[in-house]
């Protein structure tokens, strides 16, 4: 294969990336025209990887075994990504049909950027945590998953974009734990039919929030209490990471800032139904965008937080 055949192979791997990311249901900076150009293709490959790697850990139909094997066997190749320039094996059985083209682009990427292979390595540590972990005792235990699960990502995003700063680094975990969080009140029910449980077990006993009445479909005053605490805590976090939205220059900035007040409007939402998660799951649409896009254009800068 000569030079122009191989840059022709890393464009075509980013694009599969692309294409995979846009494909999806959930809202992710890849898509969207705010991020700057520059990186889309880099956040494509990121958003492929972990998007695969999350796709293993929910197979249900799979023994917790084989999930775990797919798991390893990603790793494996995140490994040996950065060392090569050319697609790496065909995916083996359970893995998607774009394999090669994921770990094309990601060591692409990797050895572009500098990229920290560790924080790859710790989302995968979350995604086998979910499939051997199904419930949290404490507040604690479930913020160290966000550390490995949420947080990498936008230090990731960061590094893509150019930025090593402990102050920005500070700020985007704290942002993207309040954007896993909020995830995670608006899939309660579908997680639970999964067989987990975020919401930490002490904060559900403080309020009476039983596993039978959402195994029943029933959001009660317990669960509303104990749902209604937990988006507190969430809007905390978002406090704390709303720096990172200004911290950063570019069209970059407005891409965050799009996406914290867009976490904000879900969990408006989800206090609007009163935590109602069983009948309707709260998803951003058009009229969502046409209260975000003032909210947008009005955003005032923050300092960081000492």
């Amino acid at each position: 294969m000569g030079v122009g055949d191989s840059q022709l192979g890393v464009r075509e791997a980013y694009e599969a990336c692309e294409h995979a990311a846009r494909a999806h249901y959930e809202n992710f900076p890849v898509a969207s025209w705010l991020l700057p150009a520059a990186m889309r293709r880099h956040v494509a490959a990121l958003y492929a990887f972990a998007r695969a790697a999350d796709d293993f850990a929910d197979e249900g139909n799979l023994p917790a075994a084989e999930r775990l094997r797919l798991l390893d066997g990603w790793q494996r190749r995140l490994h040996e990504a950065p060392h090569s320039t050319s697609p790496g094996a065909a995916p083996r059985p359970g893995e998607p049909a774009e394999t090669p083209n994921i770990f094309l682009a990601l060591g692409e990427s990797i050895r572009s950027l500098s990229l920290p292979v560790k924080y790859f390595d710790a989302l995968l540590s979350a995604f086998r945590q979910d499939v051997t972990v199904t419930r949290y005792p404490t507040w604690d235990d479930m913020m160290q998953y966000c550390q490995r699960s949420a947080n990498p990502v936008g230090r990731l995003v960061l590094r893509i974009a150019g930025y090593d700063n402990a102050n920005l680094d500070a700020a985007s975990d704290a942002m993207c734990a309040a954007l896993q969080l909020t995830n995670f009140w608006q899939d309660l029910k579908v997680d639970f039919d999964r067989g987990r449980i975020y919401l930490p077990e002490d904060e559900r006993a403080r309020h009476g929030a039983l596993e039978r009445d959402l195994a029943a479909g029933t959001i009660t005053i317990g669960w509303q209490r104990a749902l209604a605490t937990a988006a507190a805590r969430t809007r905390l976090l978002f406090d704390e990471g709303r720096y990172v939205c200004d911290g950063v220059h570019g069209r970059l900035r407005y891409e965050l800032r799009a996406t914290w007040l867009g976490g904000v409007r879900i969990l408006d939402r989800l206090e609007s139904s009163c935590f109602d998660v069983v009948g309707r799951r709260p998803k951003l649409g058009a009229a969502d965008a046409l209260l975000i896009a003032p909210l947008l254009l009005a955003w005032r800068p923050t300092a960081p937080l000492p």
